[in-house]
């Protein structure tokens, strides 16, 4: 239960919240709300006041109330006979759009200065937000036919399970409203390749063709390593109000139910640091929201990694989970270092490496970026290219149904996908590939 101390301090927070952070009004505001006039409001209110603005743009309720309880005045009146106690709730705190802050001036974001707002813009009622924006504690318990996920695991390429979270079709188009009216409008940092408008998985591995040293890392859990409270940080950085910025965190995180906890760790494959991750309010890998607030809440990794490529004399990029540094030959001399430094800024920044997939790459032996060789330009690894000039030379030979073997719903547009992708490494390979994919009788 919450001490009558830290009551009192959350009812002087929101009378400070229901007006301009000028030290005067500030000081007024808590002395109607205490109906008194203590002498170490003023004090309070200047230091307040003296807050730089984008610390103060920042502040809840909640956050002002530990400051409000750390004050020396404060605790000094609740050890005096003349203890503080709330007798006028002031409950209208400021609803407004707040500047957004320096390099994110010129976003287009939203007018969504409270929940009333966000609800018109996603088509939703107040009630249909409050069921949707349950807390992390309701979502942990609550029965999986009531959930608004659906959970799969699927297993990884090496071993192990990955789970998918996967939002219902009432809450998925309202994800999608909110990746595609703000999310896609706020740029991440230029290392970022993934998920990213004008940046692919070929750009990830361009920047890192030709070089002496590919040293590659690999972060564990990437969507589960980001926490609700990063996320609400974010959406109070871009400016919307607390009880905004809380209803977007709760539309576009999760916390996993309890039963699906219980599925994953009696088949084995959850480690208990994962439990963890889990269990609290985490972006969940399944939402389209979540590849962007990723990247949007590793942009102090990726600029802290990026700073240490430049004195390295290196490149850097990033695309999803995948950490990529590469330079001159020294670097492989230092690469014991360089992994300790990039397990210590990723540590540091909320996430882990997974050392097991670390790898350092030189010259002479093959270097691949997400499975695409990068010794002298992007090109299409060997032996990909091999199995799929076999596929379709079968399918010429005995129809492409007897070569589905993972029963693929669309062969066709699968295989014609893969010969794509091939044309975008390799032209000229590609249309080797091309014409014994034009030699296939799909009637067969």
């Amino acid at each position: 239960m919450p001490s009558l101390v830290h009551l009192t301090a959350l009812a002087l927070a929101r009378a400070m919240l229901a007006g301009p952070p000028h030290a005067d009004g500030l000081a007024a505001r808590m002395g109607v709300c205490l109906q008194a006039d203590a002498l170490w409001l003023v004090p309070l209110a200047e230091r307040c006041a003296a807050l730089p603005g984008e610390l103060w743009r920042r502040q809840t309720h909640r956050s002002l109330a530990r400051l409000i309880e750390a004050d020396p005045g404060y605790r000094e009146a609740w050890a005096s006979a003349a203890r503080p106690e709330a007798r006028h709730y002031l409950l209208q705190v400021s609803e407004h759009l707040h500047d957004a802050p320096l390099g994110l001036h010129q976003v287009q974001r939203p007018e969504w200065p409270n929940s009333a707002a966000l609800c018109q813009s996603l088509g939703i009622s107040i009630e249909a937000l409050w069921r949707l924006a349950r807390p992390a504690a309701w979502q942990r318990r609550a029965p999986l036919g009531e959930q608004h996920y659906r959970f799969q695991m699927l297993p990884k390429r090496r071993g192990g399970w990955r789970l998918l979270e996967v939002p219902h079709p009432h809450l998925m188009p309202l994800q999608r409203r909110v990746l595609d009216d703000l999310l896609v409008r706020v740029p991440p940092h230029e290392a970022a390749c993934g998920f990213t408008r004008g940046r692919s998985v070929l750009h990830h591995a361009q920047v890192h063709a030709g070089q002496p040293v590919v040293l590659k890392f690999d972060l564990q859990d990437f969507f589960s390593s980001v926490p609700a409270s990063r996320v609400h940080a974010l959406f109070a950085t871009l400016g919307y109000p607390d009880d905004v910025a809380r209803a977007l965190t709760a539309l576009c995180s999760i916390a996993t139910p309890e039963p699906v906890l219980q599925r994953l760790r009696e088949s084995g494959a959850l480690p208990w640091p994962q439990a963890q991750r889990l269990r609290g309010a985490h972006l969940p890998q399944g939402a389209p929201t979540s590849p962007a607030l990723a990247n949007l809440c590793a942009f102090r990794l990726d600029l802290r990694l990026d700073g240490l490529a430049h004195e390295l004399g290196a490149r850097y990029t990033r695309y999803a989970d995948d950490l990529v540094l590469s330079g001159p030959r020294r670097l492989a001399d230092a690469r014991q270092r360089i992994e300790a430094w990039v397990a210590r800024a990723a540590r540091e920044e909320g996430f882990a490496l997974n050392h097991r997939k670390t790898r350092c790459e030189l010259k002479g032996h093959r270097q691949s970026v997400c499975h695409i060789v990068v010794n002298h330009h992007p090109n299409l690894p060997r032996d990909e290219f091999d199995r799929l000039k076999a596929i379709l030379h079968q399918c010429v030979l005995h129809g492409p149904s007897t070569q589905n073997r993972e029963q693929h719903p669309d062969w066709a547009a699968h295989l014609r996908g893969r010969v794509g992708w091939a044309a975008q490494l390799n032209p000229a390979k590609a249309r080797k590939l091309q014409r014994l994919l034009d030699r296939v009788d799909w009637s067969l």
